[in-house]
């Protein structure tokens, strides 16, 4: 996947500015909060609050922010939250998906639909774009973690289904995916043997990348901003590709 750009990746994060750096911690604690609620309360004995706290973790949140965030769902405070999944069009075609956490659906809709409509895409119904995605997991590790050989052995090794390597001094790292329900287990195993990793979690990862050139990819750019901005939307998920000159064109 060489000369892709930072975009190449399935999942489009904002920078890690002090700015933002406070909404982030604030989406981390909301998936710890529902994650306890939906299970133990201990990381040990519930996978997906382990997962949660891992990605607070490779994020440098505070312990007392992620234990406060586990106390809020075990004492029932979540309990008004609810998981929903929307799709849509981008420009170019682009499919997009927004995952969202809220306790009021009907203004996320509205949220979500109407940055569709603002930068030129459509909300779609369930699944109308995400049979282009595979749910799976994903673990990745800078790049002075190892080479990409070393990486590959280690991944394989461990259980992993995929690996892929960029070598971008910037922004390049090594992205390991596995089975959906292997990821526990292959991080596990990763961290023995590379210690531990970037980050952790559950994604849909596009089975194909569409290129976006010219000025839809300021469009979509800023559809997705958009779409980041909201307090009730965890990730957002596109199956497109951006080269480098265009990122660069963004200014």
């Amino acid at each position: 996947m060489a000369g892709h750009s930072k975009f190449k990746n399935i999942m489009h994060k904002k920078g890690r500015a002090d700015a933002v750096r406070s909404k982030l911690f604030s989406k981390l604690s909301r998936d710890i909060t529902v994650a306890a609620k939906m299970g133990m309360p201990d990381p040990a004995m519930n996978s997906r609050l382990r997962l949660a706290v891992a990605m607070a973790k490779a994020e440098s949140m505070p312990k007392d922010n992620i234990e406060r965030a586990i106390k809020k769902g075990a004492s029932g405070e979540a309990d008004n939250m609810e998981e929903v999944r929307y799709e849509g069009r981008g420009p170019g075609g682009i499919g997009l998906i927004v995952e969202v956490l809220t306790d009021n659906r009907n203004r996320s809709a509205s949220n979500v639909r109407t940055a569709f409509s603002k930068y030129g895409g459509q909300m779609g119904d369930t699944n109308s774009v995400a049979f282009m995605f595979d749910r799976v997991g994903e673990i990745t590790y800078p790049l002075k973690a190892g080479d990409a050989d070393k990486i590959f052995e280690a991944a394989i090794e461990a259980g992993a289904a995929d690996v892929e390597t960029d070598t971008d001094e910037e922004d390049g790292g090594h992205t390991i995916y596995t089975a959906y329900e292997d990821l526990n287990e292959v991080a596990e195993a990763l961290s023995k043997l590379l210690g531990d990793p970037k980050s952790t979690g559950i994604v849909w990862k596009p089975q194909s990348l569409n290129p976006v050139t010219g000025e839809p990819v300021r469009t979509l750019m800023k559809l997705i901003d958009a779409l980041n901005d909201d307090d009730d939307v965890q990730n957002v998920y596109g199956n497109f590709e951006i080269s480098d000159e265009d990122y660069e064109a963004l200014g």
